[in-house]
C-alpha cells in the first residue's frame, strides 16, 4: 500500500497539539505563581501526578486518538475523495471513452460527479460527431490506402518501403516470409523477426549497399531520367544470396526530392547454385573434352600412316572409340542436369489448393463425363504449382482410370503431409492400369512437345505413383502426386486477429531526430517492446526458470498487433502444479520447445532499438539479468514499468495491479496470465497512460524515467 505520509502528519497533529496546549498553559500558570505558590502547587501536584498520571496519559491518548480518526474521516472526505475524483477528471480529459467517474465523499462530490460524466458524455457525442465526419471526408483517401495495401499484399515479390532513415514503413506477406526463411536456423526459436514496422532494414541489407544504391538513383534524379532505379546482389549473414531493386518515393512534380525508398527482394540463392553447379560442369566438360579430343586426333593422326601394323591400328581405333563414348557420356550428363534445372525453374504459381482441386473436377467432368467427389480436401491449404500442367495430368490420369470401368467412381483429395501436400485422383479398382502411365506423353500438353506425367511432377519438384488399397467395400486405387506448399504457407499462419492494414504506417515517412539522446526524445516518437514472462516460480535466483515469453511493439503509437513474439520455453525442469493453476502451461506443452539459450537471443532480436515496457517488470528482468551471461542476450535498453507510471497518475488508487489500472482505464484485459495476452493488455494500458503523463508534464523518456525512480513503488526489490 502506498501510504500518504500529509494523512499521518495530520492524523498526529490533534494529539501534539493537545499536548503542547496543556504543557504551554502549565508554564504560563507556574510562570505567574510567585517562589512559594509555585512550590505549594508543586508539592499539591507531585502526589497527584504520581498516582493519578497515567489515568491523565491514557485520557490524552484516547482524546488523541479520537481527535486522529475524525482528521482521518475528514481527510478521506474533503481532502482524498476530490482527489480521486480529479484523477478520474484527468482521466476522462484524455480519453472519453474511460469509465464514469464514481462519485465518493461528501454529497457534494456527487453532484459534481455527475457534472463531470455529464460534460464527458457531451464531448463524447461531439468527438463522435467529428469521428464521423473525419471518415466521411477521408473515405476516399482510406480507399486509395487500401487499395495500395491490397495491391502489394498480392504482388508476387517481396516489397519493402522504408523512409530515408531505413526505417521500415510498410512491407508485405512476401517479405516477411522471405526475411523469416533466410533467417531461420535448425532447431531456433520462432518469432526473431528481421523486419517490422519501425525496424531497420539494414538487419537485411547492408547500409552501405543501400547508401551506394541511393546516391546512384539520386544522380539519375538529377539528370532527369523518368524512372531512376538501381539493383544489386548482396550475402546475408546466414549465407542467402539476395537481388535487390530499389526506387525511390518522391512527390510527382518533377526534380522533387526522395522521401524513402521501395526495395523489391529475390532470394536467388538455388537458382544462383544451380546456374553455378552448371558452369562448373560446363568449365571441367570444355577441360576434359580438350584432352579427349586431343587424344582422338592424334590416333586418327597415327591412323594416317600406311605402314601401321594390325595391332596398333587397332589399338588406336579402340582409343578414338573410347574418347568418342566419354565424350558422349559427359554431354549426355550435362544435357540431364540441364534439363532437370529446366524443370525446376518452371515457373510455378501460388493456388488455394481448394481452387485447383475444383478447376480439376470441373475439367475431368467435361473432359470424361464422370462426376468427381471431393469429401477429403484442405480448404486452408495454398500449392505453389503449375495449374495448366497439373490439371491436364489429373485429366489424363482420369481417362486412364476410366478406361474399361462403367462408373470408376473418381475421388479428389488434398491433405498435407510433412512440409509438402499430397494430391490424389482415386478410382475403384486399379489392377488394371496399363504399365508406362508414367512416361506415356500427354497430346497437347508442354507448349509444342509432350509431356508425360511424370514430367508434371518433375517440373513441381515432387513425385507421382500409384498406391491400392482394400476396403470393406471394394479395392480402391490412386494416383498421389506429391506437390510443393507455397512459400507464405510454409511457417504457418500469423498471430490471430492480424489485418493486413497494420501492415503499414505511412506517419513513419517523417525521419526521426537521431542526433538526439533517446532520454530527451518525446515518448510518442520512440518504438516500445511491452513485454511478459510466465514462469516455474517466483525465486529465478532458486532455480525457477522462464517457461514463455510474449511481446508486442507499440511504433509510432500504435499497437502492432501483427507483430508479436509467442514462445513457449523448455525450462529443463518440472512445473509446480501451483503454477499450472495460473498459467495452464504444462510440461508436455513445453517438452522439445526451444531452451531459454534459443529463445531469449530471438527475443533480444525482436527488442532490439526499441525501449522496453512491462508491469512490475523488475521481476521479468530479474529473470532476464539472470540469464545474460549463459545466453549473451544483454537487455541493456531503457525500461518502463506501468506500475510505476500508473502510480504517477493514481497516487491515491487503492490497487495499482495490471487489471485494477485496466478497470481505471477502460480497458478490456483478455488472455490474463498467458506471457502474450498480458503483454497486449500491458501495451494497451501504456498507450492509455501516455496522454495523463502529458498533462502532469512528463513527455520525455527521461522524464518519465526520472518520476518512475520517485514512485514508492521503485524502493521494492526482487
Amino acid at each position: 500500500m502506498n501510504f500518504d505520509r500529509s494523512l499521518i502528519a495530520a492524523m498526529l497533529a490533534p494529539g501534539l497539539a493537545l499536548a503542547l496546549w496543556l504543557a504551554l498553559g502549565a508554564a504560563g500558570v507556574y510562570a505567574a505563581l510567585d517562589t512559594s505558590a509555585a512550590t505549594a502547587l508543586s508539592a499539591l501536584l507531585a502526589p497527584l501526578v504520581e498516582t493519578h498520571g497515567m489515568l491523565l496519559g491514557f485520557w490524552w491518548l484516547v482524546a488523541a486518538a479520537g481527535a486522529a480518526w475524525a482528521v482521518r474521516l475528514l481527510h478521506m472526505r474533503y481532502v482524498a475523495a476530490p482527489a480521486r475524483l480529479a484523477e478520474g477528471a484527468r482521466v476522462l480529459v484524455s480519453d472519453a471513452s474511460a469509465p464514469p467517474v464514481a462519485a465518493v465523499g461528501a454529497s457534494a462530490n456527487g453532484a459534481l460527479a455527475d457534472a463531470l460524466n455529464g460534460l464527458a458524455l457531451e464531448r463524447r457525442t461531439l468527438r463522435q460527431e467529428m469521428a464521423r465526419l473525419v471518415e466521411d471526408a477521408s473515405r476516399a483517401v482510406a480507399h486509395q490506402r487500401d487499395q495500395l495495401g491490397a495491391l502489394v499484399a498480392e504482388l508476387q515479390q517481396s516489397v519493402v518501403v522504408c523512409n530515408l532513415d531505413g526505417r521500415i514503413l510498410l512491407y508485405n506477406a512476401r517479405a516477411r516470409a522471405l526475411c523469416r526463411r533466410i533467417s531461420r536456423a535448425p532447431g531456433g526459436a520462432a518469432g526473431a523477426e528481421l523486419i517490422g514496422l519501425g525496424r531497420s532494414i539494414h538487419k537485411v541489407v547492408d547500409a552501405a549497399l543501400i547508401a551506394h544504391a541511393r546516391d546512384g538513383v539520386e544522380r539519375r534524379i538529377v539528370r532527369g531520367e523518368p524512372a531512376p532505379s538501381a539493383r544489386f546482389v548482396t550475402h546475408t549473414p546466414s549465407g542467402h544470396l539476395l537481388r535487390v531493386s530499389l526506387a525511390p518515393v518522391r512527390e510527382a512534380a518533377e526534380g522533387a526530392p526522395a522521401t524513402g525508398f521501395v526495395l523489391l527482394l529475390d532470394d536467388i540463392t538455388d537458382e544462383y547454385e544451380a546456374e553455378a553447379r552448371t558452369d562448373r560442369q560446363w568449365l571441367a566438360l570444355t577441360e576434359t573434352s580438350r584432352a579427349g579430343l586431343a587424344s582422338i586426333q592424334a590416333a586418327l593422326d597415327m591412323l594416317d600412316y600406311p605402314d601401321l601394323d594390325g595391332a596398333d591400328r587397332d589399338r588406336f581405333q579402340q582409343v578414338v572409340r573410347e574418347e568418342v563414348a566419354a565424350l558422349g557420356a559427359r554431354i549426355t550428363a550435362l544435357a540431364i542436369e540441364a534439363s532437370t534445372a529446366l524443370k525446376s525453374r518452371w515457373p510455378l504459381q501460388e493456388m488455394l489448393g481448394a481452387d485447383l482441386v475444383a478447376a480439376a473436377a470441373q475439367r475431368i467432368h467435361d473432359e470424361t463425363g464422370q462426376a468427381v467427389a471431393t469429401p477429403d480436401v484442405d480448404t486452408g491449404l495454398w500449392l505453389s504449382v503449375d495449374s495448366f500442367s497439373l490439371i491436364a495430368a489429373l485429366s489424363f490420369l482420369a481417362r486412364r482410370a476410366a478406361e474399361g470401368r462403367a462408373a470408376p467412381s473418381l475421388e479428389l483429395r488434398l491433405a498435407r503431409a510433412d512440409g509438402h501436400a499430397h494430391l490424389d485422383l482415386a478410382f475403384a479398382g486399379g489392377a488394371a492400369i496399363a504399365a508406362g502411365w508414367q512416361a506415356c506423353p500427354m497430346d497437347g500438353i508442354g507448349g509444342g512437345a509432350s509431356l508425360s506425367v511424370r514430367d508434371v511432377a518433375e517440373r513441381h519438384g515432387g513425385e507421382v505413383w500409384l498406391e491400392h488399397k482394400r476396403t470393406a467395400e471394394a479395392p480402391r486405387a490412386a494416383f498421389r502426386f506429391l506437390l510443393p506448399l507455397a512459400a507464405g504457407g510454409v511457417d504457418g499462419p500469423s498471430h490471430p486477429g492480424e489485418s493486413r492494414p497494420e501492415f503499414y504506417d505511412f506517419d513513419l515517412f517523417a525521419a526521426s531526430d537521431a542526433h538526439h539522446e533517446r532520454d530527451d526524445r518525446p515518448l510518442e516518437d520512440l518504438s516500445f517492446t511491452v513485454f511478459d514472462t510466465e514462469t516455474t516460480g517466483l525465486d529465478p535466483a532458486g532455480g525457477d526458470e522462464i517457461i514463455q515469453i510474449g511481446a508486442a511493439r507499440i511504433v509510432n503509437g500504435k499497437l502492432l498487433r501483427a507483430e508479436c513474439f509467442d514462445q513457449l520455453v523448455d525450462p529443463r525442469r518440472s512445473i509446480p502444479e501451483a503454477g499450472i493453476a495460473i498459467h495452464g502451461i504444462r510440461p508436455a506443452m513445453v517438452r522439445g520447445q526451444p531452451t531459454i539459450g534459443e529463445a531469449l537471443p530471438a527475443f533480444h532480436a525482436f527488442a532490439s532499438d526499441t525501449v522496453l515496457v512491462g508491469h512490475n517488470v523488475a521481476f521479468d528482468l530479474r529473470f532476464l539479468k539472470l540469464k545474460e551471461a549463459a545466453t549473451g542476450a544483454i537487455f541493456d535498453q531503457p525500461v518502463l514499468d506501468t506500475l510505476l507510471l500508473a502510480s504517477i497518475v493514481h497516487p491515491h488508487a487503492d490497487a495499482q495491479s495490471l487489471e485494477a489500472i485496466a478497470a481505471r482505464l477502460g480497458v478490456t484485459v483478455c488472455g490474463r496470465h498467458t506471457a502474450l495476452g498480458d503483454a497486449l493488455a500491458c501495451a494497451e494500458v501504456f498507450l492509455k497512460l501516455l496522454p495523463l503523463l502529458r498533462q502532469q508534464g512528463i513527455r520525455t523518456l527521461g522524464e518519465a524515467r526520472a518520476a518512475s525512480e520517485d514512485s514508492y513503488y521503485a524502493r521494492l526489490k526482487y
